[in-house]
């Protein structure tokens, strides 16, 4: 049973991410028995009207406009922030000094600077017992937990190559409006944040090892989009046809990218060689609509996984049948991560679980009092490595060694 003890949460933000987090904080105590009470206490967003709609339609208690003001509120004691990465060091920071625990959206910001700063705020609030978590959600599906659970056990032997891919199309119309997504000021950059951000945390989480240089190639398909919707401030309508007023793309639409990783120790060292890697992101592939994919091979073995089949494990097992080749395993059994407090065997579960189980995670670790994960520590090596891409892009793609590695 759920813990009586309430957990009250703010959020900053209430689109896409803010609805998301919404039905999570919702969902997870009706399933998960939790050691502290969720309650959605306050929803903050800079529209007066919006944001009270919003409050209305996802189940928030009350209303700010001023993030500020929330955290200030003697009645909030974690801070959920669901919004573009310039303002996520800002908000984060301040939480945190002011005692509030605090959950934010990947990436962790918008450049290692600001990750620095938000890294050395959770580590000194951690010491007074507040705690911080970035929210790198495909960790939570459960076919990926069970291969971070498959790849530590041994099963895959040592770790020889990973391919990782996140291929999205939603952009593939040069017609489509402009959305902060592109705009690298509010950004930090494009595909390579937005997505492949979840590609390298998922590549070394799986793997338990970490990326010490790359090789880059980053790749700006459209310059210039149609200004609307969100962006209608700036200057925008409706119209998103093609004599509508345009705005310039700052960000990349493809990154590519190849790596290397420091095979598996907290030193570097690796007790084998480190493993070599291939990214790809990418919001302009054709009939790919969310195809978060990862495959590793090992000395024994080897895992595959596609988000678009996310209740499916690839699995080859070259000591059990070495002429078979790949089996599925279906992760809907009580013994697979996550599993067993929802449906019966067979019972597949979605996009949002992911998010439930982010909050199941981070509240049992805010209620023993531990460090969750991922830490901001372990998002800003995500952000390190981001940085080299860029930067090696920017030099013709020369091998870059990502910083602290």
């Amino acid at each position: 049973m759920t813990s009586t003890t309430p957990l009250r949460v703010g959020m900053v933000g209430y689109a896409f991410m803010g609805a998301a987090h919404s039905h999570a904080w919702r969902t997870a105590p009706r399933f998960f028995d939790l050691p502290l009470d969720p309650q959605l206490t306050a929803l903050c967003g800079r529209n007066d009207d919006g944001v009270r709609a919003a409050a209305a339609k996802l189940g928030w208690g009350s209303v700010e406009t001023d993030w500020r003001r929330l955290i200030e509120r003697d009645d909030i004691d974690l801070i959920d922030i669901c919004t573009p990465g310039n303002t996520h060091a800002e908000i984060a920071i301040a939480a945190l000094e002011a005692g509030k625990h605090v959950l934010c959206e990947k990436p962790l910001a918008n450049s290692v600077a600001e990750a620095e700063r938000m890294a050395e705020a959770a580590r000194a609030a951690a010491e007074r017992g507040v705690f911080s978590m970035c929210g790198f959600s495909y960790r939570r599906t459960p076919a990926l937990a069970l291969a971070r659970r498959m790849v530590a056990e041994g099963r895959l032997g040592q770790i020889r190559h990973v391919r990782a891919q996140y291929l999205q199309d939603w952009l593939s119309d040069e017609n489509a409006p402009m959305t902060w997504r592109l705009d690298k000021a509010m950004s930090g950059s494009g595909s390579l944040g937005d997505i492949g951000a979840h590609s390298i945390d998922a590549a070394q989480w799986v793997t338990g090892q970490n990326i010490t240089g790359v090789s880059a190639l980053l790749e700006t398909f459209v310059h210039e989009r149609p200004l609307a919707g969100d962006l209608v401030g700036l200057g925008g309508h409706g119209d998103t046809g093609a004599d509508a007023p345009r705005g310039m793309v700052t960000v990349d639409d493809a990154a590519v990218f190849s790596a290397r990783f420091d095979g598996g120790t907290a030193d570097g060292a690796g007790s084998f060689p480190g493993a070599v890697g291939v990214f790809e992101a990418t919001r302009f592939a054709l009939g790919r609509k969310n195809a978060m994919r990862l495959e590793v091979n090992g000395t024994l073995g080897s895992i595959a996984f596609d988000f678009e089949d996310m209740n499916v494990l690839s699995f080859y097992d070259a000591a059990e049948s070495p002429d078979a080749g790949f089996r599925r395993i279906f992760v809907t059994e009580p013994e697979h991560p996550y599993v067993g407090n929802w449906w019966p065997t067979g019972h597949g579960l979605g996009y949002e679980h992911g998010f439930t189980h982010q909050v199941v995670d981070l509240v049992t670790a805010i209620g023993a009092g531990t460090q969750p994960s991922p830490s901001f520590a372990d998002a800003l090596q995500v952000q390190r490595v981001l940085e080299a891409v860029e930067a090696s892009a920017m030099e013709e793609s020369r091998w870059t060694k990502v910083e602290g590695a």
